[in-house]
């Protein structure tokens, strides 16, 4: 059994910073990409920013220059660090991985139970 567990949501006033951090534990053998994804109210899930196990990034035009994904492969975890926050960028977000289960080999997508965030004054 694989998961994610997703901290660092809540509240935070326009122009505010906050930090996401998403562990994945369990049987695995290899995290190939890991990403934040995130939902508002009455939108479709949409990608925020993507690292690969080699660090590359990719991130939505909304966010460029203000957010950052890095991640930590020794210890499974991925970060988002959230700067200049924005009414818009309200929703919740979803972490996500494609791994390699240890054992069975198999190729899976994994996500988190997502963390709200919240920004308004």
């Amino acid at each position: 059994q694989v998961q994610l567990v997703e901290s660092g949501g809540g509240l935070v006033q326009p122009g505010g910073s906050l930090r996401l951090s998403c562990a994945a534990s369990g049987s695995i053998f290899s995290i190939n990409v890991m990403g934040w994804y995130r939902q508002a109210p009455g939108k479709e899930r949409e990608l925020v920013a993507a690292v690969t196990k080699g660090s590359s990034t990719a991130y939505a035009q909304s966010v460029k220059g203000r957010f950052t994904i890095s991640r930590d492969n020794a210890k499974n975890t991925v970060y988002l660090q959230m700067a200049s926050l924005k009414p818009e960028d309200t929703a919740v977000y979803y972490c996500n991985a494609h791994m390699v289960e240890r054992g069975s080999n198999r190729n899976l997508e994994v996500w988190g139970q997502g963390t709200l965030v919240t920004v308004s004054s």
